[in-house]
């Protein structure tokens, strides 16, 4: 595409149209706007050159520094020989300007009443200056550009160069990358190749930036112009469509290129097409040339690895990708002689290098894969197994919706692209199915964990349970009593016996009972349920809740379906020892105003499973612990109301925005019981005390997770013991040891 005509959107102002209403006189200085912080100033008169001290109105501590160039006026008179121009440094806060003095013994000059436009001031200095227009704003425009742009100043900058025809030619292409560059393509006279320092000029923030430029010859251009081709380096707030034109420093001073009002914009996936079209034709400087050739071999959304002439392949097993771009990768990389020299996950202009911390394993099956294909066994020769890899990476959330793809890079600089589409799901979700993958004979697990699992799970964000559907069977008043929340998960059995026992006891028959399910069970079971309160006469809320894990999610979100001031949490894998116990907990929490009270738990052979919890400096690997698991049952139920380090979410009497006011349940954790403790000591840590209450007891077991087997959940509890010692350690050595706290 050839533009030729002259764009309205650039239109240099004539001389004469601002000339008849504005002019220079001798004593007197015309002021013009340049942004919120310059103001561009023009007069006749010899005044010294260079940064000058200037003094301004009757205010003798006002005294700032301008920049000053002089010129030889192109018709002298008797009153002036001399024009200057200034940039004068002002602010939002500055009184209206009268006067202004340049230098100690300097002469006056009063302001013009009126501020001009930058085209004004640009038709000023043309007429005054005359051949040395060009000198004079290229001096002007190289101190603007220097420093602090803003959309403003460029905007005046862009007036300037077109009032002294320093505008030529036009960008007829733009094209976005994947790369961090923007490709441009047009044609000039004033351009030449190498490298530029260029600027956008459009409606994001300005940033100065290098562009290298190569030339092309375009017969059909106006005589001495040229074909450009350039890339520049994106500003991130820059969009194709918003590029309005180019300013660049070339060889002859400040230059201004317009973007033609019918300009292609080409996409990311299309741009490597175009400059592979003209790259032949193209000449330059060879750093220039090597730069072009790169962008030509940039992503285009095709798989490109298994197309390489070397024994280099890839493939995914699973990416999975959490809140915030959080990522957790696993796959193969068969590459036996070493041809690949970078391996990078890239979304638009962000990039990730993986190969630097990866963790690999053997994969066997891969070599075995390769044994039969001719090209790839000469390569077979080392015996070498190490092609799996497993590896977490986060990529910016705000380009969820952009191509996720890998690059590989080989030692020859080409490049390879593997396209790959993430399965979105929670962080917990995805570490479970990882490592559900991974035989737990692999001696690699352990560096798996370690480097790559925790350091995922660390980085996840929570996501709040959402409640779907709320149903009352029958009559429900909360503000009574307590309600008591139970949460029942899909591994809990059948509650009805739990309901059974609630209304076998006076004060729980009569107490408000909220269940909150997963919504998958509430569809199941929400009628039945429904039935078996009004049997028993309870006053039962049912809580659908989206998005919960385990029985804390499902506690937070049955305590957002009320609105009273106290809640009595409770597992349904828990169940009373006894009656009374409600009754208890309420009588006891009413003497420890925004307490947590939590009961003794107990196994079924009289041994204690949670007594307390506290915290313990002589244990490296468990900074927090429950003194008296395992003891017989009676070695605490003679004990007094005792205070401890963090109380059991399972069954307790807290205040109920005791919840949104400690930030919610951590989604760092693969099981149950760190979760809890964790958001126990952060309670804890938010001003509310917990105790213990050994008179009263509820029995409950340790069930591992439907279909996890003794290895996997063992696997579990260590994950989530690091990543609770990675995080509590390091506070709680603190809160003991003051002197150890950093300065």
């Amino acid at each position: 595409m050839l533009v030729t005509e002259q764009s309205t959107a650039v239109s240099i102002p004539t001389a004469g149209k601002h000339a008849a209403s504005r002019a220079l006189r001798s004593g007197r200085v015309i002021g013009c706007r340049v942004d919120e912080t310059t103001l561009l100033i023009i007069g006749l008169g010899r005044v010294p050159v260079g940064t000058v001290a200037v003094a301004i109105g009757e205010d003798p501590t006002d005294n700032r520094s301008a920049v000053v160039s002089e010129w030889r006026l192109a018709a002298s008179s008797p009153r002036a020989r001399h024009g200057f121009a200034a940039l004068l440094p002002t602010g939002d806060a500055d009184p209206a300007m009268t006067t202004i003095q340049f230098g100690e013994e300097g002469a006056h000059f009063i302001f013009a009443p009126r501020l001009a436009s930058a085209e004004e001031a640009a038709t000023l200095v043309l007429e005054s200056a005359g051949s040395q227009s060009a000198a004079v704003i290229d001096r002007l425009v190289d101190i603007l550009m220097a420093d602090n742009l803003s959309h403003q100043r460029l905007l005046t900058v862009t007036a300037l160069l077109q009032a002294t025809q320093a505008s030529d030619g036009f960008v007829e292409l733009i094209g976005e990358s994947h790369d961090g560059v923007t490709f441009v393509q047009g044609w000039n006279r004033g351009m030449s190749p190498g490298p530029f320092r260029m600027c956008a000029v459009g409606s994001a923030t300005p940033v100065v930036a290098e562009c290298v430029i190569a030339m092309f010859p375009r017969p059909d251009a106006p005589d001495g112009a040229s074909g450009f081709v350039g890339l520049l380096d994106a500003n991130p707030a820059d969009r194709a469509l918003d590029i309005e034109g180019l300013v660049f420093r070339g060889r002859a001073g400040w230059r201004h290129i317009a973007v033609h009002p019918k300009k292609r914009i080409a996409g990311p996936l299309e741009t490597p097409e175009h400059i592979r079209s003209i790259l032949l034709r193209t000449h330059g400087a060879p750093e220039v040339l090597l730069s072009l050739r790169a962008a030509a071999n940039s992503f285009e959304g095709k798989e490109t690895v298994s197309s390489l002439p070397y024994p280099v392949r890839m493939g995914i097993d699973n990416i999975f990708e959490a809140d915030g771009g959080n990522l957790l990768v696993s796959g193969w990389l068969y590459d036996p002689d070493g041809h690949v020299a970078t391996v990078r996950l890239r979304r638009r202009n962000a990039a990730v290098r993986l190969d630097e911390c990866w963790t690999r394993f053997d994969r066997p099956d891969v070599t075995d894969s390769f044994n039969e294909q001719q090209p790839f066994a000469p390569s077979l020769r080392g015996e070498q197994h190490t092609h799996g890899f497993i590896t977490q990476a986060q990529l910016p959330s705000e380009e969820s919706g952009a191509p996720l793809y890998f690059e590989l890079t080989l030692r020859d600089s080409r490049r390879a692209f593997l396209p790959v589409k993430p399965t979105r799901v929670s962080a917990r979700l995805a570490a479970l199915r990882q490592i559900g993958s991974i035989d737990p004979a692999n001696c690699a697990l352990p560096a798996i964990v370690d480097t790559q699992i925790v350091p995922f799970l660390r980085r996840s964000g929570r996501s709040a349970p959402i409640i779907d559907t709320v149903l009352d069977a029958g009559p429900f008043d909360e503000e009574n009593s307590p309600p008591i929340v139970i949460g029942a998960g899909e591994s809990e059995e059948d509650i009805a016996p739990l309901m059974a026992l609630l209304a076998l006891d006076p004060e729980t028959r009569r107490a408000p009972i909220v269940i909150a399910m997963p919504a998958e069970r509430f569809r199941r079971q929400a009628t039945r349920l429904g039935e078996l309160a009004r049997f028993y006469r309870l006053s039962v809320r049912l809580v659908s809740a989206k998005g919960a894990a385990d029985f804390y999610d499902l506690l937070e979100a049955g305590t957002q379906a009320l609105s009273c001031e106290t809640v009595v949490p409770l597992s349904a894998s828990l169940i009373p020892h006894g009656k009374g116990w409600y009754g208890k907990l309420v009588a006891t929490t009413a003497t420890l105003k925004g307490s947590i009270v939590s009961p003794v738990q107990a196994y079924e052979d009289y041994s204690v499973r949670w007594a307390g919890s506290w915290i313990d400096d002589d244990n490296g690997d468990q900074p927090v612990v429950g003194r008296y698991t395992g003891y017989p049952l009676k070695a605490v139920t003679g004990m007094t109301l005792t205070r401890i380090a963090a109380a059991s979410l399972e069954c307790c009497i807290m205040p109920r925005d005791a919840l949104l006011r400690a930030g919610g349940f951590s989604g760092g954790y693969l099981g149950a019981q760190e979760k809890g403790l964790d958001l126990g000591l952060r309670l804890s840590r938010s001003g509310i005390d917990s105790y213990l209450l050994p008179s009263v007891q509820m029995w409950g077991c340790d069930n591992a997770r439907d279909g996890d087997g003794p290895a996997m959940a063992a696997l579990v509890e260590e994950i989530d013991r690091k990543i609770f010692k990675s995080q509590w350690a390091p506070v709680l050595t603190v809160e003991k040891h003051p002197k150890k706290r950093p300065a």
